[in-house]
């Protein structure tokens, strides 16, 4: 699996190709990504050996440039899943690699976008997920 350290953008309102943002803070894969109007959010990911990352990064949309440490997750994990009602950002499931056998988790975790600092638990998931999808809206 290729890992890559980009961000890229598009702007809905115009078709086109993706145009570099700038970086994350390092190579990996399986980050969940979520936003609101001022600020947008990654979490967990992969950046090889095992487990997985419990950084949580963030970009100003506003402004093209690198990400910055926004604080960590409750637990490292890949293959998260997020989504955000504005206000808060909350990540859900994700995998982690023990002594080379995936394990699926069932932990959500929420930020609030307006102040840095670390996740705080949500919750449960129904069932251990990982790899899921998610989506939300105003």
């Amino acid at each position: 699996m290729t890992m890559t350290n980009t961000i890229d953008y598009v702007t809905i309102a115009t078709a086109g190709d993706a145009t570099d943002f700038g970086d994350l803070l390092e190579t990996n894969h399986g980050v969940a990504g979520c936003s609101n109007d001022t600020r947008g959010v990654f979490s967990g990911g992969h950046a090889g050996g095992d487990g997985g990352c419990d950084r949580i990064q963030y970009v100003t949309i506003d402004t093209t440039a690198n990400a910055v440490d926004f604080g960590d997750l409750t637990r490292a994990r890949r293959s998260v899943t997020a989504a955000s009602d504005g206000t808060k950002g909350v990540t859900g499931g994700g995998s982690y690699d023990a002594s080379s056998s995936m394990y699926r988790l069932d932990t959500m975790d929420y930020f609030t976008f307006s102040s840095l600092g670390n996740a705080t638990d949500f919750g449960d998931l129904t069932r251990l997920v990982g790899f899921a999808q998610a989506c939300s809206g105003d």
